[in-house]
């Protein structure tokens, strides 16, 4: 599933192509995605792109009247086409269409993903967005902040950062790989780890996340960015997908263990 750094990654790639863009139309071949494509996008016609952001693993794409909430699902992807005459590939549901001929295509063969419509100019009324926690790239992230958030907390500590409300972004690949980082055990209780080494998390989660961006995120299966490249992380992951192969630590083996219906993966000797 793509996770934050591979949101952030496709943000960048996009957002040259959409600068000073005017929106001519959405073309819509399949409105059945995890939910119907809104009638309004259908309709929208001839509108200047205003901004791209990133929130959470949300790209909300802002024009005059409201935003585009787009989430890429499980297996989706939005890549750029620099001509309108390029044919479409099976699972090529949705094109925006702009006035310089070229168009940002969106691509999802298990049909996971989405885009919502939300008028007005603040697209966090909508109800996906109203309850998410801060930005872990942000200036409201903090070890003070996780460790206030885990008191009390029996939940394990990888289910704990993979919290939206706690933390937003931080997937299953990035959470198996802060916590090897900060030396804490995916099963420890979030409520039993001390303040000093949730600083020493939140410095890894952001270590993580940014290493993964500068690399254009981590490519398992199907992810590529707004370019149709693939991310390069997945070469410098230390523990996640490496079950039975030695830490690069320690003399120890790379475990994996089901924690909150994920696979997470783990060093049994690094992390405590």
């Amino acid at each position: 599933m793509p996770e934050l750094p591979e949101v952030e990654t496709t943000r960048r790639g996009l957002w040259p192509y959409l600068q000073g863009s005017v929106l001519q139309q959405l073309v819509v071949r399949r409105k059945q995605l995890r939910w119907p494509v809104p009638a309004t996008l259908t309709r929208l016609r001839d509108q200047p792109v205003l901004e791209l952001r990133r929130r959470a693993k949300y790209l909300l794409l802002r024009l005059p009247d409201g935003h585009i909430i787009t989430h890429l699902g499980m297996s989706g992807s939005m890549r750029v086409e620099l001509s309108a005459d390029t044919a479409p590939r099976k699972h090529d549901h949705v094109d925006w269409l702009l006035d310089s001929g070229k168009l940002i295509r969106f691509h999802d063969p298990r049909r996971f993903g989405f885009m919502l419509w939300q008028r007005g100019a603040d697209p966090e009324q909508h109800k996906l967005l109203a309850r998410l926690g801060p930005e872990p790239l942000g200036q409201d992230f903090s070890g003070d902040w996780l460790w206030r958030m885990a008191r009390g907390r029996r939940s394990p500590a990888k289910a704990f950062i993979m919290t939206n409300q706690v933390v937003v972004g931080v997937g299953n690949i990035y959470a198996s790989e802060a916590l090897f980082m900060a030396g804490i055990h995916p099963l420890r209780a979030a409520g039993r780890i001390s303040r000093q080494r949730y600083h020493a998390l939140a410095e890894a989660i952001v270590t993580v996340l940014r290493r993964s961006i500068e690399q254009g995120g981590t490519t398992l299966r199907d992810f590529v960015g707004g370019s149709g490249e693939p991310g390069y992380f997945r070469q410098q992951l230390n523990v996640y997908d490496r079950d039975g192969q030695p830490c690069s630590r320690c003399d120890g083996i790379i475990t994996s263990k089901i924690i909150g219906q994920r696979n997470s993966y783990y060093c049994p000797g690094c992390q405590h």
